[in-house]
């Protein structure tokens, strides 16, 4: 105890009071900006426990914002709009080649923000331990709308997520991704709820990433067409692109969905380890619905209808049960084809909207949609 706080707690005691009133710890600060200047300075600054709210509007950023502050397990930092207020971040205003967001940082929790027309990517989390992402939009970027990556990317969740309308012009479609988890390693980290559409690339890609992903609850739709009338467009268009550049790692997809995307539904995408891809759909998509040719992928009830290429491409290590393409499995109808539900805002919680698209009412196979 310094000496200051003794002669507080003898003087009060001498008072007669009994006690002694000890100074008790500043609480971290609640910081409300409403410019770019003062929103960049709160993420540099912020400390355990700050929780910083961005006033409804358009803001227009003229460099990269960031942080590398850390916030605790106990006491995270937030970044979220006020009340219910709609924040944009707008990068039309960066140089060539930046990102709107990077963090660098761990324990934090960010909602409730799009983050639009970045000259690269939109959001780039390096590195981070326990980060909380939860109903943000990554729309229009030149780059990747949202990136883990590094070593140490552990326990990170991206809940509620779209990312749309990504592609990079520079090598014409090839890498913008809805959703980019790559060249980095780190366990824990799931992605549920997004909805990754309309980008050069693919929905998602899990290239380099040498730690198992689990994706959840998720729709993949409309990748790599070219809307941009590039007339070298490289995009390779799979709804999930799960492993590439030589990793051997076991991710997990759960109860999603690919349709209409110009390569696969999902893929292996020369990932050998033990993929394991549980109750998904796959329709319409331009290639296979599931093309898992060279690895030990576990495909478990799965449903494919009406891909270009055939149902499913598997090589003899692949485990396949209670899927469509098996022996005695038969196909049951879906209740509508028609997509158009699909693109309808999202449930007063954040959840994916509801949609009879693809719904087969089947407990046992395919996609819930849900």
């Amino acid at each position: 105890m310094s000496r200051r706080i003794a002669l507080l707690a003898a003087a009060a005691l001498a008072a007669g009071s009994g006690l002694a009133v000890l100074p008790t710890q500043a609480q971290a600060a609640t910081v409300v900006v409403s410019n770019s200047t003062d929103l960049s300075n709160a993420l540099r600054n912020a400390t355990p426990g700050t929780v910083i709210q961005v006033r409804g509007g358009t803001y227009y950023p003229t460099a990269t914002l960031e942080s590398t502050a850390n916030g605790t397990s106990a006491s995270r930092i937030t970044l979220t709009a006020y009340g219910s207020e709609t924040v944009r971040i707008d990068g039309s205003n960066l140089p060539d080649g930046d990102w709107i967001f990077k963090l660098t940082a761990d324990y934090w929790s960010v909602s409730d923000i799009t983050f639009q027309n970045s000259p690269d990517s939109a959001v780039v989390c390096q590195s981070c331990t326990g980060s909380d992402w939860n109903n943000i939009k990554t729309i229009n970027g030149g780059d990747s709308g949202f990136t883990l990556t590094g070593d140490g990317t552990v326990n990170n969740t991206v809940r509620n997520i779209d990312s749309y309308g990504h592609y990079d012009a520079a090598s014409h479609g090839e890498n913008a991704d809805g959703i980019a988890v790559k060249y980095g390693s780190g366990t824990g980290n799931l992605i549920t709820g997004a909805r990754l559409y309309n980008n050069s690339d693919d929905g998602i890609d899990f290239w380099s990433f040498s730690s198992p992903v689990t994706v959840e609850h998720t729709w993949a739709f409309g990748n790599g067409e070219n809307r941009w009338s590039d007339s070298s467009f490289a995009g390779d268009g799979n709804g999930y692109k799960l492993g590439g550049d030589g990793e051997v790692v076991a991710h997990v997809v759960n109860n999603s969905a690919a349709w209409d995307n110009a390569g696969n539904g999902f893929t292996e995408n020369s990932n050998t380890g033990a993929i394991v891809i549980n109750r998904t759909t796959a329709y319409s998509n331009g290639k296979w619905g599931y093309y898992f040719a060279t690895g030990a992928g576990r495909l478990g009830r799965n449903l494919a209808v009406s891909n270009g290429s055939g149902l499913v491409s598997r090589g003899s290590s692949v485990v396949s049960s209670g899927n469509n393409w098996d022996s005695g499995i038969s196909t049951p109808a879906f209740r509508s084809t028609n997509a158009s539900t699909t693109y309808n805002a999202r449930q007063s919680d954040g959840s994916l909207p509801v949609t009879t698209f693809l719904t087969t009412g089947s407990t046992t196979i395919g996609a819930t949609m849900d």
